[in-house]
C-alpha cells in the first residue's frame, strides 16, 4: 500500500486512540436544590433513619451519597435527600447534604486518644443523669460533661436520680456558682419539672449505666420500646443501648438516648475552649502567655484570669479544666 502524502492530509485524517478521554474531570457537583429536608434519628451499620421535615411519622431509611465522601451524619443532624422518600419497605434514599450544626456534642475515649467522636448534633441542651446513691455520684464525670457541653454549644442540665436515698443539697451546692439548672427526681414520683424542660426541645441524656437514665426515658416518652423499635426498624438496627437514638417527645421535641458511658475523654478540647464559654474571664485570657493552661499557680504563674475583678466563678472554672487536664480538682 503507497504511502499517504503528507501534503494532502487535514484534521479529519487525525486518529484517537480510544481509551480514556484527556478532558479532566469536572468537580462541580449537582446542588440538590429540591432535597427533601430530614432529621437523622438513628444510625446503623450504613445507613441513617431519617424523619423527613422532623415528622416521626414519616420516617426514611437512607445512605451517605458518594459525593459526601467520608463526612460524618450523625444523629440530629439536619440533611437533605434526594431519591425514593416515600419510607416504604426496601425503599433508599440518598443523603447528598449535611446543614451547618449548631451545637456538637463530642468525647473521645479518654485524654490520650486522637479519635473524637461525635455523639449528637444540634442538641440544643445536655441533660447530665447522675445517680445520688447506687451508683454514687462521679463529681469528676460531672465535670467532664460540662466541659464538653460548654465547648460544643449546648446548655448543661444536671439530672439528679434516686433522691429517695440521698440528699441532693451538697452536690446542688457544688454547681451553685456555674448556674448550672439541676432538676431532682425520684422514681415514685412524677417529674412535672423535668418534663417541661424537654418540651419542644432537642435533648441529650449521658450518664453511667445504672444512674437511671432509661428510666427517665421510658417515663418521657411512654412507647419508648416501640418507638425505639420503629425508628430502627428500616435500618435493622441493634438495641438502643449501643448506639444513640432521637425518639419523639408527645408534646412535641426529641429526646437523644446515648449508651451508657464509662469514661468522658476531652483530648480534643482545649483550656481556650473552655474558657471561651465564661464572658468575664474571655478577654483576660488573650493576655495569658502563650500555652496558658489557666489553671494559675504554680502550675501557671503568669495567668491573667487572676485579674479578674469579679472572680467568683473562678474556682469551678479551674475545677473544670483541671479535670480536662487530668488533675484532682
Amino acid at each position: 500500500m503507497a504511502a499517504r502524502d503528507w501534503r494532502r492530509l487535514d484534521e479529519s485524517d487525525v486518529r484517537v486512540r480510544p481509551g480514556r478521554g484527556s478532558r479532566p474531570r469536572s468537580k462541580r457537583r449537582p446542588e440538590h436544590a429540591d432535597a427533601t429536608r430530614a432529621m437523622v434519628v438513628a444510625v446503623d451499620r450504613g445507613r441513617w433513619t431519617c424523619a423527613v421535615d422532623g415528622d416521626p411519622h414519616r420516617l426514611v431509611t437512607a445512605m451517605r451519597a458518594r459525593e459526601l465522601g467520608r463526612t460524618p451524619v450523625v444523629v440530629g443532624d439536619e440533611v437533605g435527600l434526594v431519591g425514593d422518600v416515600s419510607g416504604r419497605p426496601d425503599t433508599l434514599a440518598r443523603i447528598v447534604r449535611v446543614t451547618e450544626r449548631t451545637s456538637v456534642l463530642r468525647r473521645t475515649a479518654d485524654d490520650t486518644d486522637p479519635f473524637e467522636r461525635v455523639v449528637v448534633a444540634n442538641a440544643e441542651q445536655l441533660l447530665i443523669v447522675t445517680a445520688l446513691a447506687d451508683p454514687p455520684p462521679r463529681t469528676g464525670f460531672i465535670d467532664r460533661c460540662l466541659v464538653a457541653c460548654y465547648a460544643g454549644g449546648l446548655q448543661p442540665v444536671l439530672c439528679l436520680t434516686k433522691a429517695d436515698l440521698a440528699d441532693a443539697g451538697e452536690l446542688t451546692a457544688r454547681y451553685a456558682e456555674l448556674a448550672v439548672p439541676t432538676l431532682v427526681t425520684r422514681y415514685d414520683q412524677d417529674f412535672p419539672e423535668l418534663t417541661e424542660t424537654v418540651r419542644g426541645r432537642v435533648s441529650a441524656l449521658v450518664g453511667h449505666s445504672g444512674v437511671g437514665k432509661s428510666t427517665l426515658v421510658n417515663r418521657l416518652v411512654p412507647d419508648a420500646g416501640l418507638a425505639t423499635g420503629v425508628v430502627t426498624a428500616a435500618g435493622k438496627g441493634r438495641h438502643t443501648s449501643v448506639a444513640a437514638v432521637a425518639l419523639p417527645l408527645p408534646d412535641g421535641g426529641w429526646v437523644v438516648d446515648t449508651p451508657g458511658v464509662r469514661s468522658f475523654g476531652l483530648a480534643h478540647v482545649t483550656a481556650d475552649d473552655i474558657v471561651a464559654a465564661f464572658e468575664e474571664f474571655a478577654e483576660a485570657a488573650e493576655e495569658c502567655p502563650p500555652g496558658c493552661g489557666h489553671l494559675g499557680p504554680p502550675e501557671d504563674p503568669g495567668c491573667m484570669l487572676d485579674e479578674v475583678e469579679d472572680k467568683h466563678r473562678l474556682p469551678s472554672l479551674r475545677r473544670l479544666l483541671a479535670s480536662r487536664a487530668g488533675l484532682e480538682p
